[in-house]
């Protein structure tokens, strides 16, 4: 790739961003499936039960679901009328209607969580620097982060999770477990670990940690592999970095991108990066809002299309804008699907901030994949299926990665 196509893609990088902005906006969609908007606290103080009404009003207006569940939506409001005297109160009664939606995407922050979530999206993680993933309802550490908490206190490969602060995290999702682990700052967080069938317990202080969302490699055996890690969608860089990872493998003769353990992040990201496999006028993702509203996000016309074979790894750690890119490379064959079936969370949401420096995280719409496929809770199952063991995880024995490159090879014969 060339310095003259390395700069079109860098334009065309802040084109999808500033394009999709306004389409988000316009269409009063996220840009991010999280929607991260910094600077929008509401600091404006309110009544306990003015803080409940407002929110009962803008679920009532905004969940992509104007049934509410099947439910009578009013009836939360009589419920509670009179009955909210206290900040807590508010939280308590938001949170139980909340459940009644039976939508695990969809939750109420207090101030402080509020706080914690509105942060600039600049590829920084405050927590202990561990990579993990859930084999059998375990939580296994796969990774730990240089100069991280993690290292300092000696985690290491292979430790299982038991719990964290106390909470049991058998059985959790691994988006709840890295929730749990994050924090603010020189926060303390008391951590379980099962090594060697002996119990360890750990205190560790979180730190700011700088995040690289993109990793690459020529294989060093076969400089016809190309490997391209992405770590998350979150980042403002990505972009950027899956280009620098583009040149850095760009004689190779196929690629593998690795998406495993990957939560999602901004929508842009997806789109580009897919946009770089698929011709433009294809529908990459489609944004499904209230009562059925379908908007289509579609390819644009590119000096730079990639059209050398193209193995995604994905696991159950796999989600949104992670399902959008592998599952749009999966409708138009550009790509096999290799290792376990994806998270499956195929919905949008909205951070709103409320009075009284509160918010909530709101599913306004879903999503499809280009053949029409709704994952959601179903995830998308690989091509090539193959699972990592405890033994794997133990010897360090990548079984994925090596059944992919040797699925590359026949791809690229």
């Amino acid at each position: 790739m060339d310095k003259k196509q390395t700069f079109i893609l860098i334009i065309f990088i802040f084109m999808i961003v500033l394009l999709n902005n306004f389409f988000m906006k316009f269409f009063d969609i996220p840009v991010d499936f999280r929607s991260k908007f910094a600077s929008r606290t509401n600091n404006t103080i309110v009544s306990s039960q003015q803080l409940f009404n407002l929110t009962w009003r803008e679920i009532r207006d905004s969940y992509y679901d104007s049934s509410m569940n099947n439910q009578r939506w009013m009836r939360w409001k009589e419920h509670y009328r009179g009955k909210i005297n206290t900040d807590e109160d508010a939280k308590v009664a938001i949170a139980t209607m909340l459940e009644s939606l039976n939508d695990p995407y969809s939750n109420f922050m207090s101030k402080e969580e509020f706080a914690e979530q509105n942060i600039d999206i600049d590829s920084k993680v405050t927590g202990i620097g561990v990579n993990i993933a859930s084999i059998d309802g375990k939580i296994y550490i796969l990774g730990v982060v240089d100069g991280s908490p993690a290292q300092a206190s000696q985690l290491k490969i292979g430790d299982i999770i038991l719990k964290v602060n106390g909470v049991d995290m058998s059985g959790k999702a691994i988006s709840e477990v890295a929730s749990a682990v994050r924090g603010p700052v020189n926060s303390v967080v008391e951590i379980v670990i099962l090594r060697e069938n002996n119990k360890i317990t750990k205190k560790l202080k979180r730190k700011e940690i700088k995040v690289k969302t993109v990793k690459s490699y020529v294989d060093k055996e076969d400089k016809n592999l190309g490997y391209i890690q992405i770590t998350t969608f979150i980042g403002a860089s990505t972009a950027k970095e899956f280009v620098e990872a583009l040149e850095k493998t760009e004689h190779a003769k196929g690629l593998i991108i690795d998406l495993r353990g990957n939560p999602g992040g901004l929508l842009p990201n997806a789109v580009f990066i897919s946009n770089m496999f698929i011709e433009g006028g294809n529908e990459i993702v489609s944004i499904i809002g209230r009562n059925g509203y379908r908007n289509r996000i579609k390819a644009q016309n590119t000096q730079i299309n990639i059209n050398k074979p193209v193995i995604v790894l994905v696991d159950g750690g796999s989600a949104s804008a992670s399902e959008i890119l592998s599952g749009a490379l999966k409708d138009y064959h550009k790509a096999k699907i290799l290792g376990t079936r994806t998270y499956g969370k195929g919905m949008v949401q909205q951070i709103v901030p409320l009075p009284n420096g509160t918010g909530i995280n709101l599913t306004i719409a879903k999503y499809l994949t280009p053949s029409g496929t709704d994952i959601n809770k179903k995830g998308i199952e690989p091509d090539i299926k193959v699972e990592l063991t405890i033994d794997d995880l133990k010897s360090n024995n990548d079984r994925q990665l090596i059944v992919a490159k040797n699925e590359l090879k026949k791809m690229i014969k």
